[in-house]
């Protein structure tokens, strides 16, 4: 019980905290409303591209090899947990693992996908 007792104090204080975060940056925030800050925001630019202008796509190309190759190096992390249990067959999966990523990633930037133009 005093498990799901501290879990509990953990969720309210969690919650206490960011409501009390929330409400002092209202209370004590700017209170002006300018036009131009309250239009979306991102990278120097509007949001919203301008009819006809194409958006590269390059761009979620690096992003999805990026997750693409993140999440296979985390499993490198749960191969180190149980390495002693593995031996050597486990040490030439991982290596065969590893080799694969690496003849991905030089293919990838064979192809010239990881090039910003």
């Amino acid at each position: 019980m005093s498990d799901n007792l501290a879990l509990i104090f953990f969720v309210i204080a969690a919650a206490g905290v960011a409501t009390f975060m929330m409400g002092t940056a209202v209370f004590l925030g700017p209170k002006r409303r300018h036009r131009v800050k309250d239009q979306p925001f991102a990278c120097g630019g509007l949001a919203e591209p301008y009819p006809g202008e194409q958006f590269p796509v390059r761009y979620y190309l690096v992003a999805m090899l990026f997750i693409l190759f993140d999440i296979e190096v985390v499993f490198l992390y749960f191969w180190g947990v149980i390495f002693r249990d593995l031996g050597f067959p486990g040490l030439y999966e991982i290596l065969l693992f590893i080799g694969v990523l690496g003849a991905g990633l030089a293919y990838v930037w064979r192809r010239g996908a990881l090039r910003w133009v």
